[in-house]
């Protein structure tokens, strides 16, 4: 192993450590009943605080939440191109190496999210179609911070032209970015929600990163 891809695999661990250790600080530190029906949440001061500084935006909720079909369907693209590799090669080894690794991470991103749906740390801010709903972390910022990264990794060693390359690269950038901030200031979530989802994603993508050592984020 390179001393590269350790560095890699290292800050995938310190990273996934700071979510265990921020999950438990979520459950224990200043739980209080901040939420709808009385939904207890952590870092209740903070959280409340945020809150009430961005308010609710309905609107910026529902673009993103239909955002979020756009690296889902960039991840059904990778799925089809190891389809179709293994279709014309014959054999499940012969499907490059990263888009196997790719396939074992974003199984590993859904059985987070799955996780999370079934052991809720704490429930959203404001009452969906009149339920509550889980919260932590948010899995559309998980989705997006996973999705998108990984995708800019894999089109850096598919696309030769440079100047295409490095431009899809700052839109998916650009993309990433909006949706994030977009989630965290359209209220549905609580702030705790998304630095929970920024710390899973940096481990998750670290990892995969680490794993494939041909992939470049930078331009090159």
């Amino acid at each position: 192993m390179t001393c590269t891809k350790q560095k890699r695999l290292v800050i995938a661990v310190c990273a996934f450590a700071a979510f265990a250790l921020w999950t438990f600080a979520v459950c224990r530190v200043d739980v209080a009943e901040i939420g709808p029906r009385g939904s207890t949440v952590g870092f209740a001061a903070v959280n409340k605080a945020f809150h009430d500084l961005t308010g609710v935006h309905m609107s910026l909720y529902i673009i993103t939440d239909w955002l979020g079909l756009v690296p889902i369907a960039l991840a059904m693209g990778f799925a089809l191109l190891g389809l179709a590799q293994w279709v014309k090669r014959k054999s499940l080894m012969k499907i490059d190496r990263s888009i196997l690794i790719l396939g074992g991470f974003y199984l590993a991103v859904m059985t987070v999210y799955i996780v999370f749906e079934a052991v809720a740390v704490n429930y959203r801010p404001v009452l969906i179609d009149g339920c509550l709903e889980a919260s932590y972390p948010s899995s559309t910022t998980m989705l997006v911070l996973c999705v998108m990264p990984t995708a800019i990794m894999q089109l850096n060693t598919r696309i030769n032209h440079r100047a295409i390359r490095c431009g899809i690269a700052a839109a998916i950038a650009a993309f990433t970015a909006f949706m994030v901030i977009g989630r965290m200031f359209s209220g549905v979530h609580w702030l705790s929600d998304i630095i929970g989802s920024m710390l899973v994603s940096a481990g998750l993508v670290m990892m995969y990163h680490g794993l494939c050592s041909s992939e470049e984020i930078t331009c090159r």
